[in-house]
């Protein structure tokens, strides 16, 4: 018991990193807005985490995450109300021609961070590290335009990231990402019914 104790309050940023980013989920799941200040207060703490962890694409996304969370904050309170006149952002589907010019921006990224960490950084893992992070990157952008696809992407991002975590030592966080995992099977299930009766 005191081996837990221990762990708890020398990790207790990261746990608490994981228990927002939990309640972020829950309300991105369930398509409520306030999963954008969530989401801003998790990067916060996980620009903490990552840098301390050696995984500086991660920690650098999450400068991302503080302005994303912002624009899709904006863009679901723009749409919100159809009652006075707004209408509201529904779920889409990607369309091929944004399949490819995601694509081709996932490997642009992909290449662009695996360098700069490769030359610059003394990170241990730097393709994969670049692989999840240009991968979160047109996730999340997807999230904020409310596009059903995300999900999966998220799926193998969060997959491959439970590996690194584990690397890594970071079991708060990799358990975190075993429930976004399963999460994200269940937000895709949740959001394509949703869509579907629309």
């Amino acid at each position: 018991m005191e081996e837990v104790l221990s762990w708890v309050t020398g990790n207790w940023i990261e746990i608490s990193g994981a228990l927002i980013s939990l309640i972020y989920l829950y309300f991105s799941v369930k398509q409520i807005i306030w999963l954008w200040p969530f989401s801003l207060l998790s990067a916060v703490f996980y620009i903490w985490i990552y840098y301390f962890s050696g995984f500086y694409a991660d920690m650098s996304l999450q400068f991302y995450y503080v302005l994303i969370s912002l624009y899709g904050w904006y863009l679901w309170s723009a749409g919100k109300d159809s009652k006075k006149g707004k209408p509201e952002l529904k779920i889409n589907s990607v369309s091929r021609k944004t399949i490819i010019i995601l694509a081709c921006i996932f490997m642009i990224l992909w290449l662009g961070i695996s360098l700069v960490l490769i030359r610059y950084t003394d990170s241990q893992i730097p393709v994969m590290d670049a692989l999840t992070t240009a991968g979160s990157i047109i996730a999340t952008w997807m999230l904020a335009k409310k596009i059903l696809e995300h999900w999966l992407l998220w799926i193998v991002i969060d997959a491959i990231s439970i590996g690194l975590y584990f690397y890594k030592g970071l079991y708060a966080t990799l358990a975190l990402f075993i429930v976004y995992t399963i999460v994200a099977i269940l937000g895709y299930l949740a959001w394509k019914k949703v869509m579907t009766k629309t």
